[in-house]
């Protein structure tokens, strides 16, 4: 599931192919931009923003996609086989004489002037991974609506930038409160110790293939994913529920007796 880390990931791989390299064929299967050619261009970088990607190109343009629950950017040599799934799938080819990054099943993708990324990002919160990170603000963010539920807080990207389902419950277990807990009603020293945890946990695992927030090899993850298996903890079976963050319902995870507080029956 793409995350701030996994982002940041997919951001260095296509980087490293295109970074630098003059387009040899641009193809972007979406109707409004079906028409773009940046062919003959060089990309000049391509960088992560929370959960965003900006490929920006010579020109001052940039391409804008966003993988949400199960897109992905793949990168190819010159003979290689393409196998991130069925052609239908592709919505973005992207080449250059020595790679080819393929967009596959991307929900947004887009063209902009590079001038105008705000209209993309503007909205972000700090990112976590990025050089704008300020706990403070992120801080601030969270504590705008107390009422909120902690979980539905930390997914809503205009809060901090980067967390998604797997760190929305893991965190939530780190913090020992459920995900359905008000931001007002929590101990001031876990709202405050909240941003600086979940930027560890990303910068943590931005460099690693496989995600893990425990430390351990057999078990990577403390409670997402995991029900109705024991809690690593304290062997409590591991309970899940949908709870939403303001667009649709997700699926969330926690150790009802590590973490009490507020949840459903």
């Amino acid at each position: 599931m793409p995350e701030g880390d996994t982002v940041r990931q997919a951001a260095r791989r296509l980087d490293r192919a295109l970074g630098g390299q003059v387009l040899t064929r641009c193809d972007l299967r979406v109707p409004r931009f079906a028409t773009v050619d940046l062919t003959g261009r060089t990309v000049l970088e391509v960088i992560p923003r929370g959960k965003h990607l900006l490929t920006r190109v010579e020109g001052g343009v940039t391409v804008h996609s966003h993988l949400r629950m199960d897109g992905s950017w793949k990168v190819y040599g010159p003979a290689e086989r393409w196998r991130g799934g069925p052609t239908h799938q592709i919505r973005a080819v992207l080449g250059t004489s020595g790679s080819t990054a393929v967009g596959y099943r991307l929900p947004v993708l887009d063209v902009l002037r590079t001038s105008d990324e705000h209209q993309a990002v503007g909205h972000l919160g700090p990112d976590l991974l990025g050089p704008d990170w300020d706990p403070g603000q992120a801080l601030v963010n969270l504590l705008a609506l107390p009422e909120r539920p902690l979980g539905e807080a930390l997914l809503d990207q205009r809060n901090l930038a980067g967390i998604g389902n797997v760190y929305k419950s893991e965190l939530c277990f780190l913090l020992g409160v459920t995900p359905w807990t008000p931001v007002g009603a929590l101990p001031a020293d876990i709202v405050a110790h909240t941003p600086e945890l979940a930027r560890r946990l990303l910068v943590a695992n931005q460099d690693r293939p496989n995600r893990s927030t425990t430390g351990r090899e057999d078990h990577r993850l403390f409670v997402y994913g995991r029900a109705p298996r024991p809690c690593l903890r304290c062997g409590t079976p591991i309970r899940r529920a949908e709870q939403g963050d303001g667009s649709r319902p997700r699926p969330t995870y926690w150790c009802p007796t590590c973490q009490p507080g507020p949840a459903p029956p």
